[in-house]
């Protein structure tokens, strides 16, 4: 009985609707998280806007070189993901102990991986870009942003561990904070290095790569301090010793599948971003602009999706599977309504925006074009990214990989090379394949949500009875 009126506090059981309780936990987590992806998109914004009046090419370049990094940051992404379910997982299950091992386990994990990245992309910076098909000046400024920011990479892959502990733990406003700090820094170090200002020397591409280490390097050590005062008592160096097995297991189960669905998303970026290479430089510099617009339209949609995928996992913790379902509904309706509606604003403000980022005509058209078929893209994209993350966090995690891997090379990647290369559509004719990717997969991840075959996958084997 005292289980029954338990659940009953999260879920209408005439309504089959989400309660309040549970709506605010959401927004206390949603707010936070929408200001912190707000402000590191602004981050990545900052750096294409101020280059913009370096060069297209720069930017061209910095965007290419961005790519290959954030691919490679995905491997982090395999100790964080899983770092993130378990720790949502067993607070909701109130295993504290348990978490905190989690924790001091990822940490040792992501400097490990970080420093095998670091060499990789410090060492090997134009080679990589080469291969992508970067030359001359492009080249040049790629691989001198890459082979500064690559060094650090170990520097991001702690602040992301750290940062994926504090938002498991309902205390997400703290890597909010810790960017918005970032972000004033960066700024401040972009104007100061790319053009010279207040005696710095200007260093163009390099200036931007010199102050984004610089404000890494602050959010990592603010967070440590952070976490290991507020959400973890201490380090627990006893790992070293005797090996928490069944945690490892735990952190790959979850992790790879997890992060492969996001690497084979990156990967096929990279793929198609090689094609687009082959189109010329306004090509790539167009997608480079439209990818950091874009980003703001769909914003919304990860904080929400981040935020439910934590309370989710809270749910499935403690057993509470019918509330978890209706959670993710609930987010999938709200991100989608949202994220459409921004989309609509940004392509009505593509010509206004392209005009004020470069003056070359041929990018201003594939941009204000390219923004008006993403309206159609975001259609299907919220879905995307709220079941993902939901699907995920509930335990089902190889089904978003499997549907990941097979769509996004079928159509993203296949037939938009068909249709862009060898038909001559173009980034036009690739963008709408890209939207039909998006479509087709936000179908079947519906059909999955709705199905509930995802029910009983959890970590943690405190359950409770259902009741709707």
């Amino acid at each position: 009985m005292l289980k029954r009126l338990q659940l009953r506090r999260y879920i209408h059981p005439w309504r089959s609707e989400v309660k309040r309780p549970l709506r605010r936990e959401l927004a206390s987590l949603t707010l936070p998280i929408f200001i912190e992806t707000l402000l590191i998109m602004t981050l990545g914004a900052c750096d294409t806007m101020m280059l913009s009046r370096h060069s297209d090419e720069s930017v061209a370049a910095v965007g290419l070189a961005n790519q290959v990094i954030s691919f490679c940051f995905l491997v982090f992404e395999v100790i964080n993901l899983g770092t993130s379910v378990l720790c949502s997982q067993y607070l909701g299950a109130r295993l504290h102990e348990r978490m905190e091992r989690v924790v001091s386990l990822s940490l040792a994990l992501n400097l490990i991986f970080g420093l095998g990245i670091s060499l990789a992309l410090g060492l090997f910076p134009r080679q990589i870009l080469y291969a992508l098909g970067l030359n001359g000046t492009m080249l040049d400024e790629g691989a001198g942003y890459m082979r500064i920011v690559g060094l650090f990479a170990f520097v991001q892959a702690l602040a992301m561990t750290l940062s994926a502990a504090l938002r498991s733990n309902n205390k997400a406003v703290y890597p909010m904070l810790v960017i918005l700090v970032v972000n004033v820094l960066n700024i401040l170090g972009n104007y100061m290095l790319i053009f010279g200002k207040f005696g710095a020397p200007a260093m163009g591409v390099e200036g931007a790569a010199t102050a984004t280490v610089a404000a890494r390097c602050v959010a990592m050590l603010i967070l440590f301090v952070i976490v290991f005062r507020t959400t973890v008592s201490r380090f627990h160096f006893e790992i070293f010793r005797r090996f928490p097995r069944e945690e490892f297991r735990n952190l790959m189960k979850i992790g790879i599948p997890s992060a492969g669905e996001s690497m084979s998303y990156s990967c096929s970026q990279l793929v198609i971003a090689y094609f687009i290479t082959s189109l010329g430089m306004e090509a790539l510099a167009a997608r480079t602009y439209c990818v950091n617009i874009i980003m703001f339209t769909y914003l919304f949609c990860i904080a929400i999706a981040h935020g439910g995928a934590i309370s989710i996992g809270h749910l499935v913790g403690a057993g509470k599977w019918n509330g978890a379902y209706l959670m993710g509904k609930y987010v999938m309706r709200i991100g989608t309504i949202i994220t459409f509606s921004i989309a609509v604003i940004c392509a009505l403000s593509g010509h206004a925006i392209f005009s004020w980022l470069t003056d070359n005509p041929e990018i201003i058209y594939l941009g204000t074009t390219i923004l008006w078929i993403d309206v159609v893209l975001e259609i299907g994209r919220p879905i995307n990214i709220v079941y993902v993350n939901t699907l995920q966090s509930a335990g089902d995690v190889n089904y978003p990989f499997y549907v990941g891997l097979i769509f996004m090379w079928s159509i993203a990647v296949g037939m938009a090379y068909v249709v862009g290369i060898p038909l001559g559509f173009g980034i036009l004719g690739m963008w709408w394949m890209f939207a039909l990717d998006e479509n087709v997969r936000g179908i079947v991840f519906l059909r999955r949500w709705n199905s509930k075959g995802w029910m009983n996958k959890g970590f943690v084997t405190t359950k409770i009875p259902d009741v709707v």
